[in-house]
């Protein structure tokens, strides 16, 4: 899961949580600041995880409703297809990732990351910890 915040200087303050190795794997956290490239529109980021360098994050696609997003870069090494809800409708999804075929990216190597928990006692475990 990922969640952005505003800074007041109007970075964008992201944390991501992730389950490391597994589904069942113990929780991780990554936190990064985003900051918006002048003359982009806001579609252009530069994103620091570490310490002086910035990745380049692209805004390819955001859905009418901000509901699903393509955030992909130039060198077409990452892609990720990104919703508000932790399921997308397969046929939104084949939508999505035909935008991403039509990037240049080989579709072939994308992932789709479960987002279901295994089962519940595992989600009750992970909510608590």
């Amino acid at each position: 899961m990922e969640t952005y915040r505003l800074t007041p200087d109007g970075a964008v303050a992201t944390s991501f949580r992730f389950n490391s190795g597994a589904a069942d794997g113990p929780v991780k956290h990554i936190h990064s600041v985003g900051h918006a490239q002048p003359d982009t529109g806001n579609a252009v980021w530069g994103v620091q995880i570490l310490w002086p360098m910035k990745a380049q994050y692209v805004i390819a696609y955001l859905g009418a409703d901000y509901d699903q997003t393509i955030v992909a870069r130039d060198a077409r090494d990452y892609v990720w297809v990104m919703a508000r809800t932790p399921t997308i409708p397969p046929g939104t999804y084949a939508t999505l990732i035909g935008h991403v075929a039509a990037l240049g990216y080989d579709v072939s190597k994308i992932r789709k990351v479960p987002q279901q928990w295994p089962d519940a006692a595992a989600a009750a475990s992970k909510a608590t910890e």
